[in-house]
């Protein structure tokens, strides 16, 4: 008498090129903050530098893990990410960092801009990710949530009380 055998699915969940295209966006939107995220801190000039470049690392360490999520995500459901300097520099929907030097002040009020555009971009998806994949659907939530708090803290530099 031989052994039962065990059958396992192998299906693996798939996205549909809608679901693909609105991940891929946000993907790019995180890789994109990212980038500029790093280039602020090289360029801010002027008092409350020091605590703002230290904040802008934590902004950077919060796009990079999430646009790492996506990625893997996008993978996990049989799509290509494709996070490459081209494709960002020509998808992107956030604006571009400004060139040179920028004033603390000025540096968070472009900083705040660009996190409140990546999160409006996730916040333009989710309706439709979340009808496809909630599972996706609650990464986007995760993004949304650290995004804002971020946006807060940095903001806070220009706040008074």
């Amino acid at each position: 008498m031989s052994a039962p055998s065990i059958h396992r699915s192998t299906q693996r969940a798939t996205a549909s090129e809608k679901l693909r295209t609105h991940l891929q966006r946000v993907l790019v939107a995180l890789v994109d903050l990212h980038a500029q995220g790093k280039q602020a801190p090289w360029n801010v000039t002027g008092r409350g530098f020091r605590d703002l470049h230290l904040q802008l690392d934590e902004l950077v360490d919060v796009a990079r893990d999430h646009s790492d999520t996506v990625a893997e995500r996008l993978r996990a459901l049989q799509a290509v990410p494709d996070g490459r300097t081209e494709t960002v520099a020509t998808t992107t929907d956030l604006s571009p960092y400004p060139a040179g030097l920028v004033p603390v002040g000025d540096t968070v009020d472009a900083i705040v801009e660009r996190v409140a555009q990546t999160v409006e971009i996730v916040r333009e998806v989710h309706d439709d990710v979340d009808a496809e994949d909630p599972t996706s659907a609650d990464l986007l939530h995760e993004i949304i949530a650290d995004l804002e708090k971020q946006a807060w803290m940095i903001s806070s530099e220009n706040s008074e009380a």
